[in-house]
């Protein structure tokens, strides 16, 4: 299955893995490893994780206060979302627009 990131999911990430390394260092890449363990997680079982609406799901990191927002499209999965908890739980939606 090929992943596919939207380029705010994307600088998401990254922007989550600065903020923890700059906190406290090492803690931006233990960040990317819940992350890659919850990615590793949804590609196996992708279906597994719960629905929001439709056919978008999400998943949790472990040890970190964010979820990530995907919905399956043939082959791909599709990275919408990487959020953190006290966001906004809408400020993302328009990425649901963009995908059709």
């Amino acid at each position: 299955m090929r992943v596919v990131y939207h380029p705010d999911a994307e600088a998401e990430l990254t922007e989550a893995a600065l903020y923890y390394d700059q906190r406290v260092p090492g803690l931006g890449d233990s960040f990317l490893r819940a992350f890659e363990s919850a990615l590793a997680e949804i590609e196996k079982q992708p279906q597994w994780w719960p629905i929001v609406e439709s056919d978008l799901r999400y998943r949790s990191l472990r040890r970190f206060p964010y979820a990530v927002y995907y919905r399956i499209v043939d082959d791909e999965l599709r990275i919408l979302v990487v959020e953190h908890h006290k966001r906004h739980p809408d400020y993302w939606r328009y990425r649901l627009r963009d995908e059709r």
